[in-house]
């Protein structure tokens, strides 16, 4: 009986090898997919799983802003910072420290998250708030925003009433004095 014992371990120890060949090789294919999958995730699907959390945002002409993310939508965010709010354009967005290490994937996202920027702005707007625009250039006017187009603003400035037009593409924030 000797010879089956020998024959049997044999194949136990055949079999503990290939189950950890086989093991090693699903942990790579997980690890290719995984590095595949992530390709997907967006800054805005991490920064949608960062609301509520304080980050520190660096964007194009601003200082460095920390404060909480209360609200991330397509194409910005809105960031509470002491007493005051930033509605800050993701295309300006050039570094995020302290930002969760999950994403929430667009497809789960509210109806609300759907509002772009223009919408955002358009709120300061009909509140008839004071505000800041900073722009990516690193040019700011202070003003009251007074009509919101499709890809730009328009700031009234100072006692002359003087209108100033930001384009979305060149505006990195709008900050609340309000």
């Amino acid at each position: 009986m000797g010879w089956e014992t020998d024959l049997f371990a044999l194949f136990d120890d055949l079999e503990h090898h290939a189950g950890t060949m086989a093991a090693a090789e699903r942990a790579d294919e997980i690890a290719d997919r995984s590095r595949a999958e992530y390709q997907s995730v967006t800054l805005a699907s991490r920064l949608m799983a960062s609301v509520g959390t304080e980050v520190t945002i660096s964007a194009d002409g601003l200082d460095p802003i920390t404060g909480t993310i209360d609200r991330v939508a397509d194409g910005w965010l809105l960031v509470a910072a002491g007493s005051h709010d930033w509605v800050v354009n993701l295309a300006a967005v050039t570094g995020v420290v302290g930002a969760s290490v999950r994403s929430v994937p667009e497809v789960a996202w509210s109806p609300l998250a759907r509002l772009r920027l223009g919408s955002a702005l358009r709120r300061i707007a009909e509140a008839g708030e004071r505000c800041v625009l900073h722009q990516r250039n690193g040019q700011r006017h202070e003003g009251t925003l007074r009509r919101i187009g499709a890809d730009f603003c328009e700031l009234v400035v100072g006692e002359e009433r003087r209108m100033v037009l930001v384009p979305f593409t060149g505006l990195s924030a709008a900050q609340s004095r309000g």
